[in-house]
């Protein structure tokens, strides 16, 4: 992942929830995926991102899914840290354990507030430099991605104060949420020349018109994360399938996956010859 973050152009990050998405964003060729705390929230607790979610829940996730990833990094979630300095380490540490190649950490108050509702607080930049300086000082290995929520709080030029004193203290790349447009995106990139920048394409976020990835590249962009939008096409399809069987008795009008797709992706084929290898005959 840190090479992406100096390749000259722009990656796309898909979001994935389990071994099953993790399997089909792999063999669609992309070379970073993404994990999702408000996705792990809605799945795993069936909870909204209001800070029920702790880096156990992301990384015990992060380790079921990490194998059917076939070495394709992931850049998880990690929230605030989930407490100060000490616990922001203990996160980086068992996010590492669990295969994860790189976190976002953010500076919101904890617990947190999703990042597109009003009402969020942030922490001293001093507070979140500190967490940020203890995660790369960890040596885990990952990949640090600090994330400010100032722009819509205290605004852009407190979002990029901020994003100076993380690069500082440590961090490889900055995501300064909610920033997407052209203008604010140059006045980071200017800023901050030669750091990676991420960005978000949430649909939480709205409707916004997306600049081309090449624009994007210019601007200093190296990420783009894309954290829900397998998973509320996937919650669509099943919800019109639900429909189907409930009116019509049958789900035959909806799309879905063929048998045989869904058998090859969990790898029934190869597990039935292993099976058959290793099958010992038993005389009566």
């Amino acid at each position: 992942m840190r090479s992406l973050l100096h390749a000259p152009g722009v990656t796309h990050l898909p979001g994935v929830y389990d071994p099953l998405t993790a399997a089909l964003a792999a063999r669609a060729g992309f070379s970073a995926v993404h994990l999702s705390g408000a996705a792990v929230a809605a799945l795993a607790l069936g909870l909204p991102d209001l800070g029920y979610v702790h880096g156990t829940h992301i990384a015990d996730r992060a380790a079921a899914l990490t194998p059917a990833l076939g070495g394709v990094p992931l850049l998880a979630d990690a929230d605030t840290g989930y407490g100060n300095a000490l616990h922001a380490v203990w996160t980086a540490r068992r996010y590492a354990a669990a295969g994860v190649a790189g976190l976002h950490l953010e500076d919101q108050v904890s617990p947190k507030r999703c990042g597109h509702l009003a009402g969020k607080e942030l922490v001293d930049v001093r507070v979140a430099a500190a967490k940020i300086r203890a995660v790369a000082e960890a040596a885990t290995g990952l990949v640090l991605v600090a994330r400010t929520d100032a722009y819509t709080v205290t605004g852009l030029d407190d979002a990029i104060g901020r994003c100076l004193a993380y690069v500082e203290a440590g961090a490889d790349a900055v995501f300064v949420e909610g920033v997407t447009g052209a203008a604010e995106l140059a006045a980071v990139h200017a800023a901050l020349p030669g750091v990676p920048l991420v960005v978000n394409r949430s649909e939480a976020a709205g409707a916004d018109v997306f600049l081309k990835d090449a624009d994007l590249a210019a601007l200093g962009v190296r990420l783009v994360l894309h954290p829900v939008a397998p998973l509320l096409a996937a919650l669509h399809a099943a919800r019109a399938a639900y429909a189907a069987i409930a009116a019509h008795g049958t789900a035959a009008g909806v799309a879905r996956l063929p048998w045989d797709a869904f058998t090859g992706l969990v790898g029934q084929g190869s597990a039935l010859a292993l099976d058959a290898q290793y099958a010992v005959e038993v005389p009566a």
